[in-house]
């Protein structure tokens, strides 16, 4: 079992453009929606991505916050392609720009389709309370919003939101 400790946080302007070193092409849906994990029956999100020429599925804990449980494992791209026409709620699609800097790999997502418009950066930390240099392009801490999460913008897509973003 692996444990994630990830931060998430808003991006501002472009200037990370410049400083990624690899784009890739996401595609990704759940098995289990929002409302399931909020009614209560059931505690982790199931996950099928396909990423570039490579997929995985991937489950994760219910929690918010910046530390969850995490099962992550490799699977056939012909596997994942029929898993992701059995998932519910609609399919996310962005590119994920690697970014370095500090130190530390950022992955920017850069939303597309329903979710256009919407740009996230993450950063895997080692502990909750660990130091890290904020980028110029770094906005605001999302990490404790679930609208932000995917299984959630999967469900109720960033283009139909009327909260002020």
């Amino acid at each position: 079992m692996g444990i994630e400790i990830e931060r998430k946080f808003l991006v501002t302007g472009d200037g990370w453009r410049t400083a990624a070193h690899a784009v890739v092409p996401m595609a990704q849906g759940y098995v289990n929606d929002l409302a399931a994990l909020d009614e209560g029956g059931q505690k982790a999100s199931v996950r099928v991505r396909i990423e570039g020429d490579t997929a995985r599925l991937n489950i994760k804990s219910r929690e918010t916050g910046t530390t969850r449980q995490e099962f992550d494992y490799p699977i056939p791209v012909a596997d994942a392609r029929a898993l992701l026409a059995l998932c519910v709620g609609g399919l996310i699609d962005k590119r994920r720009h690697l970014v370095h800097h500090g130190g530390r790999l950022w992955e920017v997502d850069e939303f597309l389709g329903d979710n256009a418009g919407l740009v996230v950066a993450e950063i895997e930390l080692d502990s909750p309370d660990q130091p890290f240099e904020r980028p110029q392009w770094i906005g605001a801490e999302v990490t404790d919003e679930l609208r932000y999460y995917n299984l959630a913008l999967a469900s109720h897509p960033y283009s139909r939101w009327t909260a002020p973003r």
